[in-house]
Protein backbone atom coordinates (compact mmCIF):
# COMPACT_ATOMS: atom_id res chain seq x y z
CA UNK A 1 0.00 0.00 0.00
CA UNK A 2 1.17 3.15 -1.19
CA UNK A 3 0.12 5.98 1.56
CA UNK A 4 1.36 10.24 1.45
CA UNK A 5 0.63 13.07 2.85
CA UNK A 6 0.61 17.01 1.38
CA UNK A 7 -0.17 20.55 2.86
CA UNK A 8 -1.61 21.67 -0.30
CA UNK A 9 -2.52 24.73 1.25
CA UNK A 10 -6.28 24.89 -0.71
CA UNK A 11 -7.62 21.97 -2.44
CA UNK A 12 -10.05 23.98 -4.62
CA UNK A 13 -7.04 25.53 -6.19
CA UNK A 14 -5.04 22.21 -6.39
CA UNK A 15 -7.57 19.58 -6.94
CA UNK A 16 -6.26 18.78 -10.90
CA UNK A 17 -2.77 18.61 -9.40
CA UNK A 18 -4.13 15.91 -6.74
CA UNK A 19 -5.68 14.30 -9.29
CA UNK A 20 -2.60 13.80 -11.36
CA UNK A 21 -0.33 13.44 -8.19
CA UNK A 22 -2.77 10.38 -7.43
CA UNK A 23 -2.56 8.85 -11.01
CA UNK A 24 1.23 9.28 -11.26
CA UNK A 25 2.49 7.97 -8.64
CA UNK A 26 -0.45 5.19 -8.05
CA UNK A 27 -1.15 6.49 -4.75
CA UNK A 28 -3.70 4.51 -2.62
CA UNK A 29 -4.28 6.81 0.31
CA UNK A 30 -3.56 10.79 0.49
CA UNK A 31 -3.71 12.65 3.51
CA UNK A 32 -4.17 16.57 3.16
CA UNK A 33 -3.85 19.41 5.09
CA UNK A 34 -5.04 23.13 4.66
CA UNK A 35 -7.62 22.25 2.62
CA UNK A 36 -8.84 25.34 3.36
CA UNK A 37 -12.83 24.55 2.75
CA UNK A 38 -15.61 23.02 4.30
CA UNK A 39 -16.67 19.63 2.83
CA UNK A 40 -20.05 21.18 1.01
CA UNK A 41 -17.72 23.73 -0.83
CA UNK A 42 -15.33 20.66 -2.24
CA UNK A 43 -16.19 19.21 -5.57
CA UNK A 44 -15.10 15.41 -5.30
CA UNK A 45 -17.01 14.52 -8.58
CA UNK A 46 -13.19 13.54 -10.59
CA UNK A 47 -11.58 11.74 -7.22
CA UNK A 48 -14.86 9.38 -6.70
CA UNK A 49 -15.30 8.47 -10.98
CA UNK A 50 -11.54 7.84 -10.09
CA UNK A 51 -12.46 5.42 -7.39
CA UNK A 52 -11.12 7.23 -4.00
CA UNK A 53 -13.87 7.57 -1.17
CA UNK A 54 -12.99 11.24 0.68
CA UNK A 55 -13.31 12.45 4.01
CA UNK A 56 -13.02 15.68 4.68
CA UNK A 57 -13.00 18.44 7.35
CA UNK A 58 -13.09 21.82 7.30
CA UNK A 59 -15.01 24.74 9.23
CA UNK A 60 -14.11 28.01 7.21
CA UNK A 61 -11.48 29.19 4.79
CA UNK A 62 -8.43 28.25 7.13
CA UNK A 63 -6.88 24.90 8.15
CA UNK A 64 -8.89 21.69 7.00
CA UNK A 65 -7.53 18.40 6.99
CA UNK A 66 -8.87 15.60 4.20
CA UNK A 67 -7.90 11.70 4.01
CA UNK A 68 -8.56 9.90 0.50
CA UNK A 69 -8.68 6.30 -0.02
CA UNK A 70 -9.26 3.90 -2.58
CA UNK A 71 -8.45 1.04 -0.41
CA UNK A 72 -11.37 1.56 2.18
CA UNK A 73 -11.88 4.54 4.35
CA UNK A 74 -13.80 3.71 7.76
CA UNK A 75 -13.94 4.96 11.47
CA UNK A 76 -13.63 8.25 10.72
CA UNK A 77 -13.05 10.76 13.28
CA UNK A 78 -12.87 14.48 13.44
CA UNK A 79 -10.74 15.43 16.19
CA UNK A 80 -7.86 14.35 18.68
CA UNK A 81 -9.04 13.60 22.10
CA UNK A 82 -8.38 16.03 24.63
CA UNK A 83 -7.33 18.80 22.05
CA UNK A 84 -7.24 22.64 23.13
CA UNK A 85 -9.80 25.22 21.63
CA UNK A 86 -8.33 28.03 19.87
CA UNK A 87 -8.62 30.56 21.70
CA UNK A 88 -8.28 28.99 24.63
CA UNK A 89 -11.13 30.95 26.04
CA UNK A 90 -14.86 30.56 26.36
CA UNK A 91 -14.56 31.97 22.84
CA UNK A 92 -12.68 29.05 21.37
CA UNK A 93 -13.16 26.36 19.23
CA UNK A 94 -11.55 23.28 18.07
CA UNK A 95 -9.88 24.13 14.92
CA UNK A 96 -10.04 21.16 11.76
CA UNK A 97 -6.24 20.40 12.04
CA UNK A 98 -6.74 16.47 12.78
CA UNK A 99 -9.30 13.62 10.82
CA UNK A 100 -8.37 10.31 11.01
CA UNK A 101 -9.70 7.12 9.54
CA UNK A 102 -8.76 3.15 9.49
CA UNK A 103 -7.74 2.20 5.33
CA UNK A 104 -6.50 -0.61 3.67
CA UNK A 105 -5.87 -3.65 6.33
CA UNK A 106 -6.67 -2.26 9.56
CA UNK A 107 -4.26 1.04 9.19
CA UNK A 108 -5.36 3.85 11.35
CA UNK A 109 -3.98 7.21 9.45
CA UNK A 110 -4.31 10.47 10.92
CA UNK A 111 -4.22 13.73 8.93
CA UNK A 112 -2.69 16.50 10.97
CA UNK A 113 -2.21 19.75 10.77
CA UNK A 114 -0.21 20.99 13.82
CA UNK A 115 -0.42 24.86 14.89
CA UNK A 116 2.09 27.12 13.07
CA UNK A 117 2.55 28.69 16.47
CA UNK A 118 3.46 31.88 14.76
CA UNK A 119 5.68 34.02 17.50
CA UNK A 120 7.41 33.03 20.67
CA UNK A 121 5.68 35.48 22.99
CA UNK A 122 2.23 34.61 20.97
CA UNK A 123 -0.76 32.39 22.60
CA UNK A 124 -0.43 30.62 19.34
CA UNK A 125 2.83 29.16 20.74
CA UNK A 126 1.73 27.67 24.13
CA UNK A 127 -1.60 26.37 22.16
CA UNK A 128 0.69 24.17 19.45
CA UNK A 129 2.64 23.07 22.87
CA UNK A 130 -0.78 21.93 24.11
CA UNK A 131 -2.06 20.32 20.83
CA UNK A 132 1.07 18.61 20.35
CA UNK A 133 0.68 17.10 24.09
CA UNK A 134 -3.08 15.96 22.93
CA UNK A 135 -1.52 14.18 19.65
CA UNK A 136 0.81 12.53 21.84
CA UNK A 137 -1.73 11.38 24.43
CA UNK A 138 -3.79 9.91 21.63
CA UNK A 139 -0.68 7.77 20.37
CA UNK A 140 0.04 6.44 23.68
CA UNK A 141 -3.32 5.32 24.28
CA UNK A 142 -3.06 3.71 20.73
CA UNK A 143 -0.69 1.76 21.45
CA UNK A 144 -1.39 1.18 24.96
CA UNK A 145 -4.73 -0.36 24.09
CA UNK A 146 -2.67 -2.49 21.62
CA UNK A 147 0.90 -2.77 21.26
CA UNK A 148 0.66 -3.98 17.56
CA UNK A 149 -1.76 -1.23 16.34
CA UNK A 150 -0.94 -0.46 12.95
CA UNK A 151 -0.64 3.36 13.19
CA UNK A 152 0.56 6.89 11.46
CA UNK A 153 0.64 9.91 12.20
CA UNK A 154 1.11 12.16 9.39
CA UNK A 155 1.36 15.58 7.84
CA UNK A 156 2.43 19.08 8.53
CA UNK A 157 3.64 18.92 12.29
CA UNK A 158 5.11 22.84 11.86
CA UNK A 159 8.59 21.22 14.08
CA UNK A 160 11.83 21.19 12.47
CA UNK A 161 13.23 18.52 14.91
CA UNK A 162 16.97 18.52 13.74
CA UNK A 163 18.99 21.40 12.74
CA UNK A 164 19.86 20.01 9.61
CA UNK A 165 16.00 20.10 9.40
CA UNK A 166 16.14 23.62 8.40
CA UNK A 167 18.59 25.70 5.97
CA UNK A 168 20.18 28.02 8.72
CA UNK A 169 19.94 27.83 11.69
CA UNK A 170 20.60 31.55 12.91
CA UNK A 171 18.16 32.94 10.09
CA UNK A 172 15.71 30.94 13.08
CA UNK A 173 17.01 32.30 15.91
CA UNK A 174 13.82 33.37 18.01
CA UNK A 175 11.60 32.04 15.64
CA UNK A 176 9.17 29.37 16.27
CA UNK A 177 9.78 25.57 14.52
CA UNK A 178 13.15 24.91 16.06
CA UNK A 179 12.60 25.87 20.08
CA UNK A 180 13.75 23.49 22.28
CA UNK A 181 9.94 23.22 23.65
CA UNK A 182 8.90 22.43 19.64
CA UNK A 183 11.27 20.03 19.64
CA UNK A 184 10.77 18.01 22.79
CA UNK A 185 6.96 18.13 21.88
CA UNK A 186 7.63 16.18 19.01
CA UNK A 187 10.20 13.68 20.46
CA UNK A 188 7.71 13.18 23.28
CA UNK A 189 5.63 11.71 19.97
CA UNK A 190 8.29 9.54 19.45
CA UNK A 191 8.72 8.43 22.81
CA UNK A 192 5.33 6.58 22.71
CA UNK A 193 6.63 4.15 19.88
CA UNK A 194 5.90 6.62 16.74
CA UNK A 195 9.40 6.49 14.39
CA UNK A 196 9.87 8.52 11.44
CA UNK A 197 10.24 5.79 8.30
CA UNK A 198 11.43 8.58 5.60
CA UNK A 199 14.71 9.98 7.45
CA UNK A 200 16.66 6.53 7.78
CA UNK A 201 16.32 5.98 3.63
CA UNK A 202 16.65 10.11 3.03
CA UNK A 203 18.37 11.74 5.62
CA UNK A 204 19.55 15.05 5.72
CA UNK A 205 21.23 17.98 5.19
CA UNK A 206 19.43 19.52 2.67
CA UNK A 207 16.33 17.44 2.84
CA UNK A 208 13.41 19.25 3.05
CA UNK A 209 9.39 19.38 2.55
CA UNK A 210 8.75 22.92 2.79
CA UNK A 211 9.94 26.49 0.95
CA UNK A 212 8.95 29.74 1.55
CA UNK A 213 6.50 31.36 -1.69
CA UNK A 214 9.17 34.73 -0.17
CA UNK A 215 13.06 35.35 -1.57
CA UNK A 216 13.27 32.95 -3.80
CA UNK A 217 13.24 30.26 -1.27
CA UNK A 218 13.21 26.79 -3.55
CA UNK A 219 15.72 27.83 -5.84
CA UNK A 220 17.71 28.82 -3.37
CA UNK A 221 17.26 25.48 -1.62
CA UNK A 222 16.68 27.26 1.55
CA UNK A 223 13.75 25.35 3.15
CA UNK A 224 12.72 23.24 6.07
CA UNK A 225 11.63 19.68 7.01
CA UNK A 226 8.01 19.68 8.87
CA UNK A 227 5.79 17.20 7.31
CA UNK A 228 6.25 13.92 8.56
CA UNK A 229 5.30 10.03 8.44
CA UNK A 230 5.26 9.11 12.25
CA UNK A 231 4.72 5.05 12.05
CA UNK A 232 3.68 3.33 14.93
CA UNK A 233 6.33 -0.29 15.53
CA UNK A 234 4.25 -2.52 13.39
CA UNK A 235 3.92 0.18 10.65
CA UNK A 236 8.05 0.86 10.76
CA UNK A 237 8.37 -2.59 10.18
CA UNK A 238 6.38 -2.70 7.48
CA UNK A 239 7.97 0.13 5.17
CA UNK A 240 9.42 -0.95 1.66
CA UNK A 241 10.43 2.50 0.44
CA UNK A 242 9.31 6.37 0.94
CA UNK A 243 10.29 8.70 -1.10
CA UNK A 244 9.72 13.17 -1.04
CA UNK A 245 8.65 14.19 -4.34
CA UNK A 246 10.11 17.89 -4.76
CA UNK A 247 8.80 17.81 -8.31
CA UNK A 248 5.61 18.67 -7.14
CA UNK A 249 7.03 22.19 -5.35
CA UNK A 250 7.46 23.24 -8.88
CA UNK A 251 5.91 25.17 -11.84
CA UNK A 252 2.78 27.85 -11.41
CA UNK A 253 0.57 27.16 -8.86
CA UNK A 254 2.10 24.79 -6.99
CA UNK A 255 1.74 24.27 -2.93
CA UNK A 256 4.46 25.42 -0.94
CA UNK A 257 5.26 22.32 0.55
CA UNK A 258 6.32 18.34 -1.38
CA UNK A 259 4.33 15.40 -0.78
CA UNK A 260 6.21 12.94 1.32
CA UNK A 261 5.38 8.86 0.11
CA UNK A 262 5.59 6.30 2.20
CA UNK A 263 5.22 2.31 0.55
CA UNK A 264 4.48 -0.21 3.26
CA UNK A 265 3.61 -3.96 3.11
CA UNK A 266 1.49 -4.64 5.76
Amino acid sequence: MRIATWNINSLRARMDRVLAFLERHEVDVLALQEIKAKPAQLDLTALEAAGYEVAAHGLNQWNGVALISRVGLSDVRTQLPAVPTWPEDETGVVEARALGGIVGDGLRIWSLYVPNGRELDHPHYPYKLRWLEALRAEGARELAADASAKVALVGDFNVAPQDDDVWDMDFFEGKTHVTEPERAAFRAVGEEGFADVVRPEHPGPGVYTYWDYQALRFPKKEGMRIDFVLGSPAVQSAVTGSFIDREERKGKGASDHAPVVVDLEL
